[in-house]
């Protein structure tokens, strides 16, 4: 099935944070982690998520309107996307017209708006800093003192080693990362039931118990569509080669394109790798020879 007409659901991130029937207590677990607040679970909570915006076709972000303000959460299970500012840009553009009376925005009187936060939690394998913060500045070609629109994201690193703070004062976020951790584990060590034996043994373990008992055949049918989602991607990426490469043909610059395919196929083959495709599917759609992946 092409990835134009493949319907996802949510990730396990969205769903514990925005669609369980205990979304809204743990999604207050992590705002007050997140702010050193107490809110409790008497505070309003609106869910105002866009669909199909953040990633294509996965729904994998979390959007919530709380204490006047707008939270927008998002996670990053690989490489960290350097373009979030501006994607966020474009979804809280999108947000801001879905909450807004359209007559709003031509009063003579200051129309209020609840205030934006721009959250992304990574827990790839890739190293990457504890803390970082990602501009819409840093993408501006020419630059001044003082930059006329700037959006900043906040990105966690979630990965239980550089024990981020966030996660002690958040138990969910938490068991969420050493869900995941174990997850990988299991999908390496048996990648056709790995998923099936993550979610057993974080049961065992007491890892999101409650949760994953309830809910145990509907996480896993989510862990296959978010592998399906990245497999999609990588095939994408090198269709995107490929029409690069006939282009630059075309235009008579072969130089470039070589330098710049090699690239993107490293891209694509390092990404296929910490998802554990079989090298030889790597081979397959990246081009690279089993030393050149090996090596990566």
């Amino acid at each position: 099935m092409s990835s134009s007409t493949r319907k996802y659901k949510d990730s396990v991130f969205v769903d514990l944070f925005s669609e369980d029937e205990k979304a809204k207590e743990n999604f207050l677990s992590l705002y007050n982690a997140l702010h050193g607040t107490n809110l409790q679970l008497s505070c309003p909570v609106e869910n105002i998520r866009l669909d199909n915006v953040m990633y294509m076709n996965i729904i994998n972000d979390v959007s919530c309107l709380v204490d006047g303000k707008i939270i927008i959460l998002a996670e990053h299970q690989s490489t960290i996307n350097e373009n979030m500012p501006l994607r966020f840009l474009q979804y809280i553009a999108r947000l801001y017209e879905k909450l807004q009376a359209p007559t709003d925005r031509y009063l003579r009187k200051l129309s209020k708006i609840p205030t934006p936060e721009f959250y992304v939690f990574y827990n790839g394998k890739e190293d990457y800093p504890e803390t970082a913060v990602l501009k819409l500045s840093d993408a501006f070609i020419t630059k001044s003192e003082q930059m006329p629109l700037e959006l900043t994201v906040q990105v966690l690193n979630i990965n239980t080693d550089k024990a981020n703070k966030v996660l002690t004062a958040c138990k969910p976020l938490e068991e969420y990362s050493l869900f995941v951790d174990e997850v990988r584990k299991q999908t390496q060590l048996d990648p056709e039931k790995g998923f099936t034996n993550a979610v057993k043994i974080c049961i065992e373990k007491g890892i999101l118990k409650e949760y994953l008992t309830r809910k145990s055949r509907e996480v896993i049918n989510m862990l296959v569509a978010e592998y399906d989602y990245d497999t999609d991607i990588a095939v994408q990426r090198q269709e995107s080669l490929m029409i690069g490469i006939q282009q630059g043909i075309s235009q008579g610059i072969s130089q470039g394109i070589e330098q710049g395919s090699y690239q993107k196929a490293i891209e694509t083959a390092k990404m296929m790798k910490l998802k554990n495709f079989d090298i030889v599917v790597i081979k397959e759609i990246s081009g690279l020879s089993e030393l050149e992946i090996q090596n990566l």
